[in-house]
């Protein structure tokens, strides 16, 4: 459209009122451009009388432990931090009380809610004359209970021991350990009241009971794992106690040895070793002269886990052709690597790949490499792991960790040498490790998750999804005291090992009676590498691991 020169001035000037009108009325608009969405988490916590402190990034949890002689409704806050640049509603030298959950709240753009939990775990005792079993406590009821033998007369039984609070408490006015109690007796258990005090804020009243038992001996459960089964049972504190087993159909039993046993007064237990696998035991308690009856239990079989000697590779099959993996062509993958992040940009730049450098004595010819290097400025651990590397996700990585397994492994044996090399790579948190050697880590975990394929390209399940986060370190990451963990152990090694050594990894296991549903392994050059930190050049290689399903012992 052609414009003539006064039309041309008019429609200047209009533009120009259009324009500051508009800037003028930009007052009124509501913004709706969000801000940042910035994570923000508590990343260090203490009160006075603070025994230990875990802090749940994915909860946004701060757990207490307390010691039994803290106060809980008034406790000094020593120590305080969080993300950079927020503001919190807790400040160091405030007073909080953690009888219940208190809530924090940090700021910066959103609001984050944390909740401080406290923990305050009093070791209570009662133990009397022919005591069965161990005593019990409800501490919401404030009743302690404890079992003595079936013919004994209940007006015949002296008090031993007894703590009902913190350490020092009063009960009825007495801070001996065999306060006077008054006793009442009905027609199955006597019963007295105690009052516990200390200091200035505990004041309680307790009931303590005792019962007759309906049997002086009980063989409570019995777990079999693979070759070794865990057997529990009650007697009478002081007595020869322990078990007796014997395969299904067999007549003979034979007796536990005392050095499998461990007795804490009335309560014993045994780990007993060098059994069947996927067989059928009983066994039984026995307490002086009487045992008790018979409790069945099976063993499970072995499973195995593919390529633990790392001699199956696919070259250049992961994405876009470039990541190394260790699997053999056709196969189902069951270990993967960090390979498939490290190779974004190039092939070269794969971490993990396999060497001609068996470790000696091997049948194999092939070893596990796993070298840290640069690549676009950040640290890529070498690293190996029971899973699946899901996706790339700008700098950083999410993975799987573990895969389906049921049996009960007792340790990961295997071979390892290492370089290390200086630590020049960090992020934030890690800033105090720069110039120190690097640390290589193989960890075990084996729990019973409920496994998935979220997030997984080709629909395979694992346990444990892990998100590294590259630069505030907010990413999702593995947590030791997940409750789903069974067991868990780990090696490290921040030393140069120039020559092939074997090493051996414990599974601590923290229940006995639990069936697992995953196993993890990890294995890394960078003990921090899934928080960016490690030191370029730091080189692990690993070679013939296997599982193992007894105790020497």
């Amino acid at each position: 459209m052609f414009i003539g020169k006064g039309m041309k001035k008019r429609y200047m000037a209009e533009c120009v009122c259009m324009l500051l009108l508009a800037v003028v009325s930009a007052g009124c608009i509501k913004n709706d451009i969000p801000y940042a969405e910035v994570p923000l988490a508590i990343t260090a916590f203490e009160v006075d009388g603070q025994t230990g402190t875990v802090i749940s990034e994915e909860d946004r949890t701060v757990t207490v432990a307390l010691k039994e002689t803290a106060n809980p409704a008034k406790l000094k806050v020593l120590a305080f931090s969080c993300t950079e640049k927020a503001t919190a509603s807790l400040a160091v030298g405030q007073e909080i009380s953690l009888l219940s959950p208190y809530k924090v709240t940090l700021s910066l753009y959103q609001d984050y809610e944390w909740t401080v939990i406290g923990e305050q775990r009093i070791e209570r005792t009662l133990r009397v004359t022919d005591q069965v079993g161990n005593a019990t406590f409800d501490e919401e009821s404030r009743m302690a209970r404890v079992l003595v033998r079936k013919d004994a007369d209940l007006a015949g039984i002296s008090l031993l021991e007894l703590k009902l609070g913190p350490e020092g408490a009063a009960m009825n006015g007495e801070t001996s350990s065999q306060p006077a109690l008054e006793w009442k007796y009905y027609s199955n258990y006597a019963e007295a009241e105690v009052r516990v005090t200390y200091g200035d804020f505990l004041d309680q009243t307790w009931t303590v009971r005792i019962y007759n038992s309906p049997t002086d001996v009980m063989t409570e459960s019995a777990d079999g794992w693979v070759n070794v089964a865990w057997m529990y049972g009650v007697g009478v504190a002081g007595a020869d106690c322990g078990f007796e087993y014997r395969e299904s159909g067999e007549t003979e039993w034979t007796r536990v040895p005392q050095e499998y046993l461990t007795v804490e007064g009335g309560n014993f237990h045994a780990r007993v070793p060098h059994l069947k696998a996927n067989a059928m035991y009983e066994c039984r308690a026995y307490s002086g002269e009487e045992v008790a009856d018979a409790v069945q239990f099976s063993t499970v079989d072995v499973e195995t886990v593919p390529n633990m000697d790392f001699e199956d590779w696919v070259f250049n099959a992961g994405d876009k052709g470039k990541a190394i993996c260790p699997w053999a062509e056709g196969d189902s993958p069951f270990w993967d690597t960090g390979n498939h992040g490290s190779t974004t940009l190039s092939e070269k730049d794969n971490v993990t790949t396999p060497v001609g450098d068996p470790r000696p004595g091997s049948r194999g010819t092939t070893a596990a490499q796993l070298r840290s290097a640069t690549v676009a400025g950040v640290l890529a651990a070498g690293n190996l792991f029971i899973g699946e590397y899901k996706k790339t996700e700008g700098m950083n990585g999410r993975l799987g960790f573990g895969r389906a397994f049921t049996s009960y492994p007792t340790r990961l044996k295997g071979y390892y040498k290492y370089q290390t090399a200086p630590i020049t790579k960090v992020s934030k948190g890690f800033e105090h490790l720069e110039n120190e050697p690097d640390t290589c880590v193989v960890w075990v975990a084996l729990g019973d998750w409920e496994l998935s394929s979220a997030n997984s390209p080709n629909g395979q399940f694992t346990a444990v999804e892990i998100l590294t986060e590259n630069r505030e370190n907010n990413g999702k990451y593995f947590d030791k005291n997940d409750p789903h963990i069974i067991a868990y152990g780990e090696m490290a090694c921040g030393e140069n090992v120039p020559s092939y050594q074997e090493f051996a990894v414990e599974f601590e296991y923290r229940a006995t009676d639990r069936r697992p549903t995953a196993l993890i392994i990890v294995c890394s050059a960078s003990k921090y590498g899934d928080y960016f930190a490690g030191g370029p050049g730091a080189t692990m290689c690993i070679d013939d691991f296997s599982l193992e399903y007894d105790y020497d012992e």
